[in-house]
């Protein structure tokens, strides 16, 4: 099956690429990573994007956005990873949007660059304690960690109590009794934070079921993880087949040598493969279908194990340069890698699969 885009997709894809090409260089891009001995900064990245419109794509016209779904998030995601541009403050965004849409004042303020999160800890033990407890006025305590874009995010959606006393809260981090922890990542154009509450002010978020809304988010995260991969894998690719051509052995271009061929057509397989299954899913998610869920977890789980295969063959055809600083290689190759486990390990995307599963008679 070959995924065919829309003409307004296919526009959209073309016009992100170019505004990329403008905006997100290798050089800028470095500087944004802080390689250039600064700390990461993402803030005028993060700032543009919005403010040339390009936050909004993606985003149902109710809720704020420019209309689309999540075919358009996946193509951004896409395009994003192919530069190696950060993304931790968009994607975090996206996955709570649909959460807060009861609360149009807290979406336009996510979309004009207030940034949110969802600070959610993982289902746990039934018995186990929640990781984030509320008191009788509202005020939540506790700590979640590693959370995406938690040091980007103005806005928190966070899940407290358990089983049937669960729901969720909105905290802002500007708010008194909350503290945020970023950790320094390998993949620096991703930053994520450890969430500290100390009785931080809260307001429940009406008509949002936790088990519904963050069952979506986790689809969407799935797919967009993967779409992610992708567009890494795909410059990986590109680079890798470059540098085939202009590297010499025996007098003759590397690129000429049958097993240099294998390895680039075997990323090639896993490129085309992924791209049709990361974009079905995507369709599949936004339409409701009813295998959606399975159909996230198949591509996070394949595309992203592929894109770390991918960078691992694509270091070896670069040989020695490709494990210098001063390549660009190793921006895709900590991308791809951190793909592999963001939102989970492809063990527990595949664990997701065979849970959901049904098993056939014997």
């Amino acid at each position: 099956m070959q995924w065919k885009f829309s003409e307004e997709q296919d526009a959209y894809r073309e016009a992100l690429r170019g505004w990329l090409g403008d905006v997100a260089g290798s050089e800028q891009v470095r500087a944004w990573w802080g390689l250039d001995g600064t700390a990461p900064d993402h803030s005028a990245f993060e700032q543009r994007f919005v403010a040339d419109g390009m936050a909004g794509v993606g985003v149902p016209e109710e809720l704020g956005g420019q209309g689309g779904g999540l075919v358009e998030l996946a193509i951004t995601a896409e395009e994003l990873a192919r530069v190696a541009a950060p993304s931790s403050a968009w994607l975090a965004t996206v996955l709570a949007l649909p959460v807060l849409a009861t609360r149009p004042d807290l979406v336009k303020a996510a979309l004009d660059g207030g940034h949110a999160a969802l600070a959610v800890a993982a289902e746990s033990a039934p018995d186990a304690a929640p990781a984030l407890e509320v008191d009788a006025d509202g005020r939540v305590s506790g700590v979640v960690p590693r959370v995406l874009g938690a040091d980007r995010a103005g806005i928190l959606v966070v899940r407290v109590g358990s089983g049937a006393d669960a729901h969720l809260r909105v905290v802002e981090t500007s708010g008194p009794g909350v503290t945020t922890t970023p950790h320094l990542l390998l993949d620096r154009s991703r930053s994520v934070a450890d969430v500290r509450l100390s009785s931080a002010p809260s307001d429940v978020l009406d008509g949002a079921d936790p088990e519904t809304v963050l069952a979506r988010a986790t689809d969407v995260a799935g797919v967009l993880a993967a779409a992610d991969a992708l567009g890494a894998m795909q410059r990986m690719l590109d680079l890798a087949v470059e540098y085939s051509g202009q590297r010499q052995q025996f007098g003759v271009p590397i690129g000429s040598f049958q097993a240099v061929k294998h390895a680039a057509a075997t990323i090639l397989v896993d490129v085309e493969a992924g791209r049709s299954g990361v974009y079905y899913a995507a369709a599949s998610v936004d339409g409701g279908f009813p295998d959606c869920s399975l159909h996230a977890a198949a591509v996070k789980a394949q595309v992203t194990a592929a894109a770390g295969r991918a960078a691992d063959t694509a270091l070896t055809m670069h040989g020695a340069i490709g494990y210098t600083w001063e390549h660009d290689l190793h921006l895709h190759f900590k991308r791809a890698r951190l793909d592999e486990q963001l939102f989970g390990s492809v063990t527990t995307w595949n664990e997701r699969i065979a849970d959901g599963l049904e098993l056939l008679p014997s």
